[in-house]
């Protein structure tokens, strides 16, 4: 099984071009399901995720043509309707594509999802959403079978809670439901927004019509499109968590900084100097560290996808500290490791709280989930010495050439079998 070995400390310097978002890239890799004409998409990162909604939609009779970071898919020959868990269990996203089944055959039947091991993420927002639609479930021997005899009818729905999951699923369905759908308490991370904009592009009825709420009027129709994806913005947080935590002068590119406010002015806060131009950052980082409380919240409040990565910077700051993750339960799972490293920090129920002043020592290490498992690096990237990283396959569901991308800004990082 393949590792990184990281070899600290290092100032980064230089620049990185961002990948285009997995986050984003997914739902709209699901909600190309309902047409059935020619899609180009364009910037789709070359991550495991990608790789395996690709491979999704093939099982579904998808045909798709990939190139490099673009891919034509064509789904005329497309009937299947059932997504087996071989291919969900190594990913949350997977339930997306019960939506766009539903809208378009009346009828799924897709496996429970898999993916990283934080929190249960229940789908039930999704089911009860998609019942409003006139759609009948049952879970059966870890399935959803979900059949509309009649089609799918457009509704008032209001969420629970905010969950960008179910609030991209009932989108995707209801673009193509009788009547108009009125959504509310939705999530509005900016990945929905580029699914949004990516399903009017494709002839779809879909606007926003108060900060949280969204009118879909469904469509019969749906025409040829080409599109790119947005840029990821959790990759964009990351390496600029890894110029402030290691003194370094980073240039983001590939950007758009208005979407990443909250995160640029956390960092500001502990000390950063960044520098805004239109599709780029600068971001030095300094010796002294300040110190805030983090609290976990959708968006446009500090992202979940960020905590495990800030919590390393704040292990530094010059005093100890409070993180409160609000989104998910268990995702405090790289804590173990980092205290194997030299950090102090305690849970308690879903507070960390974090001892500052603290200088990281190499060790071996073993990633948990994706954003765990990028945490780690970070932390090795300020150690001197030699630190080991097993199971790093969690990072390549969701980092596009990390080591790669590290090393041409200076770090010590390899991949070894």
């Amino acid at each position: 099984m393949q590792k990184l070995e990281v070899f600290g400390a290092n100032k980064l310097k230089g620049q990185i071009k961002i990948s285009g978002s997995k986050n984003a890239s997914l739902p709209i890799l699901a909600a190309s399901i309902l047409s059935s004409k020619k899609i180009i998409l364009k910037n789709l990162p070359n991550v495991k995720d990608i790789e395996t909604m690709i491979n999704l939609l093939k099982s579904l009779g998808s045909k798709v043509k990939s190139s490099q970071n673009q891919i034509l898919i064509n789904n005329y020959s497309q009937k299947k309707k059932f997504a087996s868990y071989n291919l969900v269990k190594t990913m949350r996203a997977g339930i997306l594509v019960l939506g766009p089944l539903l809208a378009k055959y009346k009828l799924a039947k897709v496996s429970l999802p898999g993916g990283c091991a934080i929190g249960t993420r229940p789908v039930d927002i999704h089911l009860k959403a998609l019942s409003k639609l006139g759609v009948k479930y049952k879970i059966d021997q870890g399935y959803v079978i979900a059949k509309a005899p009649k089609g799918l009818k457009g509704n008032k729905i209001k969420f629970p809670k905010i969950s960008v999951g179910a609030t991209e699923n009932l989108i995707i369905a209801a673009s193509l439901a009788k009547g108009t759908s009125v959504l509310s308490n939705c999530a509005i991370e900016p990945e929905i927004n580029d699914l949004v904009n990516f399903l009017n592009k494709m002839g779809c009825n879909i606007k926003w019509i108060a900060k949280r709420t969204i009118k879909i009027v469904g469509v019969s129709k749906l025409k040829e499109i080409s599109y790119s994806v947005m840029f990821d913005r959790i990759e964009a947080g990351t390496y600029l968590i890894a110029a402030a935590i290691t003194e370094g002068n980073l240039k983001i590119k590939n950007i758009i900084p208005e979407i990443i406010m909250t995160e640029i002015n956390v960092l500001k806060k502990l000390g950063s100097k960044i520098k805004i131009k239109k599709n780029e950052i600068q971001i030095i980082g300094n010796k002294k560290i300040k110190t805030i409380k983090i609290k976990t919240a959708p968006y446009p409040g500090f992202p979940t996808d960020l905590q495990a990565q800030i919590m390393v910077l704040l292990c530094k700051a010059n005093k100890s500290t409070v993180i409160q993750e609000d989104i998910f339960e268990n995702r405090f799972m790289h804590v173990a490791e980092l205290n194997r490293m030299g950090a102090k920090i305690s849970i308690n129920g879903n507070k960390a709280i974090l001892t500052g002043n603290i200088n990281f020592a190499p060790a071996e290490l073993m990633a948990t989930d994706l954003r765990a498992s990028v945490s780690l690096i970070l932390a090795a990237l300020t150690a001197k010495g030699k630190s080991v990283i097993n199971r790093i396959y969690h990072l390549d569901r969701g980092y596009e050439n990390i080591e790669k991308k590290l090393k041409q800004v200076g770090a010590k990082i390899r991949r070894v079998n």
